[in-house]
């Protein structure tokens, strides 16, 4: 009988340290983690959850790995880890940090689609984006149209400027695919708000003028106001005179000045010699241009000119005589500003 008290002692013993040994590897994997300040690693493919387990411990972020090893093996856990960059977090618990690993919450990366900027420049953005896999280098755009599915598209003005978030690895393809849906979305939002009675009869056309838009101001207050100039010049069967469907037109000749020669010398795009609108877009424009040329501010206006007080905005004119007396004063202030007379312009086109 005491035979049986001792080894059913033992027996209790043995069972209280197990459960002990339990509850403090539980207490372990969810309590807060040593990590002081927030560390980056970097999931590689093909590696086990113990390597990983093991240089989380080098750098602080778990206290013992061979005991989260052991947690996971009594609770038959085999976690499913994901590629790529983590920030663990300071003070991160165990468990914490396998379900970061587990969800794949890599570290994300981010492109910022300026509004205003050309399809070249969006090109150019993401072949040279470290985060991103370029398939698409040296490829012209009729082949970028098909290969993210859109073939026979004109690229220009088809992507929305925005920021874009996405995994390290991401491919050109992929983030093109995403903001050519995204400006899909926005363009026949904006369509849908449309006024009736504008001279603009398709949502291409609006992307169209929207772009020349965006080009003229950064103003967002101005937008809808020469939207209305431009809306209103279609009304009438007037050109729209807008410099930069000229500067667009001239492409890789454009120096960064722009002459009375180019204001005559004809292109699809050069809104001086031909009337209507130009045949694509001539950059991204923004959700705001969008609804500007949906929704313009007609005041009767038919031409602006730059004011010259340096803050990008414009003076708006009913009449040509006034619009003059505009530019007038527009290349005085400009000369008084440079202290010399204005050299490469030698006339100031209405608009």
């Amino acid at each position: 009988m005491r035979r049986f008290a001792s080894l059913l002692g033992l027996f209790l013993l043995l069972v209280g340290a197990a459960a002990g040994a339990y509850l403090w590897l539980q207490h372990e994997f969810t309590t807060e983690g040593p990590l002081q300040e927030p560390v980056r690693i970097e999931v590689r493919p093909g590696e086990s959850v113990r390597s990983v387990l093991a240089r989380l411990e080098k750098v602080g972020a778990v206290k013992h790995a061979r005991q989260v090893e052991l947690y996971l093996r009594l609770h038959r856990r085999q976690p499913k880890i994901h590629v790529g960059p983590y920030e663990i977090p300071a003070r991160a618990s165990p468990e914490h940090i396998l379900r970061m690993l587990e969800e794949g919450r890599v570290i994300l990366e981010a492109l910022t689609i300026v509004e205003g900027t050309t399809f070249a420049d969006l090109r150019r953005a993401l072949e040279r984006h470290p985060g991103v896999v370029s398939t698409l280098r040296g490829r012209s755009d009729e082949e970028v149209m098909a290969a993210i599915g859109r073939p026979g598209e004109h690229p220009e003005g088809r992507f929305f400027p925005d920021t874009y978030r996405f995994a390290r690895g991401t491919s050109d393809v992929e983030i093109l695919s995403l903001a050519y849906a995204s400006m899909q979305r926005v363009l026949e939002d904006a369509w849908a708000r449309r006024r009736e009675g504008l001279p603009i009869e398709t949502p291409y056309e609006a992307l169209i003028l929207a772009s020349i838009v965006e080009k003229e101001t950064g103003l967002a207050e101005e937008r809808p106001l020469i939207a209305g100039v431009f809306i209103s010049r279609l009304r009438k069967g007037m050109r729209l005179q807008s410099d930069p469907t000229v500067i667009y037109g001239l492409g890789e000749r454009y120096d960064g000045d722009i002459r009375s020669r180019d204001l005559v010398t004809d292109t699809p795009y050069n809104t001086y010699t031909r009337a209507g609108l130009p045949p694509t877009p001539i950059a991204l424009p923004g959700r705001d241009s969008l609804l500007a040329v949906v929704q313009p501010q007609e005041t009767g206006a038919l031409y602006f000119v730059a004011t010259g007080e340096g803050d990008g905005a414009h003076y708006f004119s009913k009449t040509l005589k006034e619009h003059n007396e505009a530019v007038r004063r527009y290349l005085a202030r400009l000369r008084a500003r440079q202290r010399q007379p204005s050299d490469g312009v030698t006339e100031v086109k209405a608009k």
